[in-house]
């Protein structure tokens, strides 16, 4: 039971990344909630964007609100986080979660399910 994070890599500022999370070994059912989280080397980690199983709604933080969306594929058993007009600061290693009816946003320690990270540099 697994999450897999891919899709990151290198890119310059202004530029778009679209990450993909696939579940393994459980299927990512509509009340699933799902956040992605990133961690940039000495900060905290932080939730970027979510969709929640409770009611459908997304959220996304204010440092990229506008630029980031998360969507899901049920029948794909994928989720996506588009991610345009990238800066510097968006650096980070970006992981997606899941959690049953979990509450969109939440604390990373809420989150069951985790997988590994992708890592995501915006550099010119």
């Amino acid at each position: 039971v697994q999450l897999q994070a891919s899709g990151g890599g290198l890119v310059q500022p202004g530029g778009s990344l679209r990450l993909s999370c696939v579940a393994s070994g459980f299927t990512l059912e509509s009340f699933f909630t799902i956040i992605w989280f990133r961690q940039a080397p000495g900060k905290e980690r932080e939730a970027v964007s979510c969709n929640s199983g409770i009611d459908g709604r997304t959220w996304d933080a204010d440092s990229v609100k506008g630029r980031f969306a998360i969507s899901r594929d049920n029948a794909e058993n994928t989720v996506y986080l588009q991610m345009n007009s990238l800066k510097p600061e968006d650096t980070a290693t970006y992981y997606c979660t899941a959690e049953r009816m979990g509450e969109c946003p939440n604390d990373w320690q809420r989150m069951s399910y985790w997988g590994r990270g992708t890592q995501v540099t915006v550099s010119s």
